[in-house]
């Protein structure tokens, strides 16, 4: 439930109340329940790692979008956050909001408390530098130029601890709050400029100047040790963080430092992991549930099994068709690759039907935003083959693979970033044959992967991104985007009637009208075939040394990972028990075991 308080009697610092409404009423959200356990102790050393070293440790511009920016920004603190099973908003930056008159403005009233990891105060002038930073041409970065410049009106530093944000548009309640709640300062004193002859800021040298230095964060981890190309380790702030000030911060984050070790081999990662050098491991793929976890570590007790099923929001992707590639423009083209494509039998064959098909390619979870009517193309050699047929691919060659008059082969090449997902494709590839399609495979190591898909170097590239409450399109469709390096515009696929659906998506006013733009634009995109859904799992699998502990109710609605594998995409609910620890490697060492433990959550399963 929210409260909701009028000035006169919310006693909070003093603020420039001329500047502010004599009838605002500020709300507050105190009362949801808490996700963490009280059992939980402070201290140790999560061990965990990562196939590559990021390119950057920049989040924006260019390879600012890699996998290792969710440390640094996308799970940092923000204005406000969602209750990861009510989905209420609760307080994180700011303590308390209020709704201006024009259906334009937020109030927000900060934490006092609120540090940087350098032990800078966080300002109310941190937000309204923060428009300036993606304002400026020199973060080499369209989509925050973009954006920042049409969305974002403006935001004021009303004092030290109040700020007032101003949207470039109306909007609903609802969407006021959506997207004031995901911003996230920048440290302006961190950002004080060397060469700065725009004016606007920002070091006109940023993109090399920042590429290996960290900024200061407002979360629990900073960047401590960093071994090139070897590990990065995840320091923490220590019991004093400044988020404990928040109830829903409480018992969370509770390893003192992060260990992530660069394996760029899962197998070999997985052999860490049984040895004990690695605490936490997914078991994502059946090979690694059903058969590599009968191994001795398994079958004594040492290591624990999880299974958890949860209502995660799943983003865009799977199997990009850049259009700007030869043949891949044609539409009949594509939709022979989609009826090509035996995803079905992968689940069933490689995946031992653990997985379901993703119904369309723009993600699916967001409610009334998600169109539902929409369905993946089948595997139907017979109607790929027309469809190949009505491009010019009437002809089979020596080698099974079709060909045009020109004596070009159907063939194109898939971009994909991990040695694990090899067989995934070769069994799509042995499939694929029967329509006289030849899928290569382009295995890219880890990061560069995703860096050849943004430079639009790739024909297909199989990856997915990640996603939020509402989608977002400007970003993979608008004809701004198309045909230009270093944006999400993997598809290089736009058309007019799709950007008037986008601006028209950007610019509504009600949240209802906006979902109903969502569906339409989906459908479009659906038709035109760019991107073919592949298969998805609504609950995670992971496996962990018995030292590592977690709540009584471990899986919220949102929960993205149980522990840290890898990346920051978990609620931090976990702590490491060193006293348990110390007898397990105890009883390692003398060969002694426990009794095997696999635990299944299915408080969330569909």
């Amino acid at each position: 439930m929210k409260r909701i308080l009028t000035a006169s009697c919310l006693l909070l610092p003093a603020l420039s109340w001329a500047t502010l409404p004599s009838d605002i009423q500020w709300q507050t959200n105190n009362d949801e329940p808490l996700f963490a356990s009280p059992d939980a102790k402070f201290g140790g050393t999560l061990r965990t790692s990562l196939p590559s070293f990021p390119q950057t440790f920049r989040t924006v511009g260019p390879d600012g979008n890699g996998a290792f920016r969710v440390w640094l920004l996308d799970k940092q603190p923000q204005l406000l956050q969602r209750h990861p099973d009510t989905l209420a908003y609760i307080p994180d930056i700011a303590t308390h909001w209020a709704f201006g008159e024009d259906n334009k403005t937020l109030y927000l009233k900060l934490n006092p408390a609120a540090r940087w990891s350098d032990g800078e105060p966080l300002k109310a002038t941190d937000f309204s530098y923060m428009v300036d930073f993606y304002r400026s041409k020199d973060i080499i970065d369209p989509w925050y130029n973009t954006y920042y410049s049409t969305q974002i009106d403006k935001i004021e530093a009303l004092d030290g601890h109040t700020i007032k944000v101003v949207f470039g548009k109306e909007l609903d309640k609802a969407a006021l709050l959506y997207f004031s709640h995901r911003l996230r300062p920048r440290a302006e004193h961190f950002y004080l400029p060397k060469t700065d002859k725009n004016g606007d800021g920002v070091d006109d040298n940023f993109v090399r100047r920042y590429n290996f230095k960290a900024e200061p964060t407002l979360g629990a981890y900073h960047i401590g040790k960093v071994k090139k190309g070897k590990s990065i380790t995840m320091q923490h702030i220590g019991e004093d963080w400044w988020g404990y000030t928040n109830r829903y911060y409480k018992h969370r984050y509770n390893a003192e430092r992060v260990r992530i070790k660069i394996i760029r081999d899962n197998d070999i990662a997985f052999k860490h992991f049984e040895k004990g050098e690695l605490d936490v491991y997914a078991l994502g793929r059946p090979e690694l549930w059903y058969e590599k976890s009968q191994s001795a570590p398994f079958k004594k007790g040492y290591i624990h099994k999880f299974w958890g099923y949860n209502q995660m929001e799943l983003g865009a992707g799977s199997f990009w068709l850049n259009t700007d590639k030869p043949m891949l423009g044609d539409i009949n083209i594509r939709k022979g690759i989609a009826y090509a494509l035996n995803i079905d039998g992968l689940n069933k064959n490689i995946f031992r039907g653990d997985f379901s098909r993703k119904p369309q390619g723009l993600g699916i979870g967001q409610g009334a935003f998600t169109n539902e009517d929409l369905s993946p193309l089948p595997f139907e050699p017979g109607t790929a083959i027309k469809y190949f047929e009505l491009a010019g691919f009437d002809h089979i060659g020596g080698d099974g693979i079709r060909v045009n008059k020109d004596n070009q082969r159907l063939s194109f090449a898939v971009t994909y970033s991990h040695q694990i997902v090899t067989p995934q494709l070769a069994y799509l590839k042995e499939q694929a044959k029967a329509a006289g399609l030849e899928l290569t495979m382009n295995l890219v190591d880890g990061s560069s992967a995703f860096k050849f898909a943004l430079e639009k170097k790739h024909e297909i590239s199989y990856h997915s991104m990640g996603t939020a409450a509402r989608p977002q399109y400007w970003e993979y469709f608008h004809s701004a985007n198309a045909g230009k390096p270093q944006n999400n515009n993997f598809t290089n696929y736009s058309t007019p009637e799709l950007d008037a659906l986008i601006m028209s998506y950007r610019s509504v006013f009600s949240t209802p009208e906006k979902q109903a733009l969502s569906r339409e634009i989906q459908q479009q995109v659906h038709e035109a075939t760019v991107i073919v859904p592949g298969v998805m799992a609504p609950y995670i699998r992971e496996a962990y040394w018995r030292w590592m502990k977690y709540p009584a109710q471990p899986m919220q609605k949102k929960t993205e990972q149980l522990f840290t594998i890898g990346r920051l995409a978990d609620l931090g609910v976990y702590w490491i028990d060193q006293d348990v620890k110390k007898a397990t490697l105890k009883a390692v060492k003398k060969g002694q075991s426990f009794e095997p433990v696999t635990v299944l959550d299915t408080k969330y399963k569909p």
